[in-house]
């Protein structure tokens, strides 16, 4: 295990580091509906992508997560990376959490950051949670970058420009970082009612994030679970309307414009 920052330690898989072509580092944390998180581990594993590093840091949660074979683990980010047959290269980043205080937050984003350097990185993506409070039938993609030519492309993917607002967390963080180190940040937002675990708004986030980084992945497990969220969100409006609860007024729903963009 590597000292590196307070409080952070990073064990790599190996000693020598894998030969990378100017990768795009795309992030998804946990959150708001888990929108960033479950695209991320959809594409870990259709990719197939390679073990780089486990990152720890005491700033997350004191506890230890039970994976699916039943062995412990403490609570980590863990980044992979994949080649694919077009020449595509990446750094794909998911974690089990993000920090529990701003400076933490800084240090990891720094430490992140620092990793993505060695490989030259051209381009920084965060997938996040644009919350509205409100069910929808195609979630909308929403977008901000650090530079306006990533900002006039957005429409070519149907991408919705923020205009205002902050993206707190690590989502927003990284991709300001990315910026002073000269490198180029957007963050994607799935539109999400903030209520579910919304696998739809994964799979809207995933199909444009695609589109832009010009690489396909196969969608089959991840249109079941949007299948799934959509039957979940089915089944709670039916009881809002059993309730007498009209649909635009579920849990305090509010217009997107009155909602901060929560990531």
């Amino acid at each position: 295990m590597l000292p590196t920052r307070s409080g952070i330690n990073v064990i790599y898989s190996s000693d020598s580091l894998p030969e990378l072509k100017s990768p795009y580092l795309i992030c998804g944390f946990p959150g708001s509906g888990y929108v960033g998180k479950i695209a991320i581990d959809h594409m870990i594993e259709e990719l197939h992508a390679q073990h780089l590093a486990d990152i720890y840091s005491t700033s997350f949660p004191p506890q230890i997560l039970i994976r699916s074979d039943g062995t412990a683990d403490l609570m980590k980010n863990t980044m992979f990376y994949s080649k694919s047959s077009t020449g595509i290269h990446l750094l794909l980043l998911t974690g089990d959490s993000q920090p529990a205080n701003p400076d933490s937050e800084y240090l990891l984003a720094e430490e992140i950051m620092d990793i993505a350097t060695k490989f030259n990185t051209i381009h920084v993506f965060t997938l996040a949670a644009y919350i509205t409070g409100v069910f929808v039938e195609k979630p909308r993609i929403f977008g901000t970058a650090t530079d306006t030519d990533t900002i006039r492309s957005f429409s070519e993917s149907n991408i919705l420009t923020m205009d205002g607002g902050s993206i707190t967390g690590m989502n927003g963080l990284i991709i300001g970082i990315a910026k002073l180190r000269g490198i180029k940040g957007t963050c994607l937002l799935g539109e999400t009612s903030g209520y579910v675990v919304d696998a739809k708004a994964s799979k809207s986030i995933l199909e444009t994030l695609l589109q832009i980084v010009g690489i396909n992945i196969d969608m089959k497990n991840l249109e079941k679970r949007a299948k799934d969220t959509e039957i979940l969100i089915q089944t709670i409006e039916q009881q809002m309307a059993g309730r007498g609860q009209p649909q635009q007024q579920q849990a305090g729903a509010t217009r997107p414009s009155a909602m901060g963009y929560i990531s």
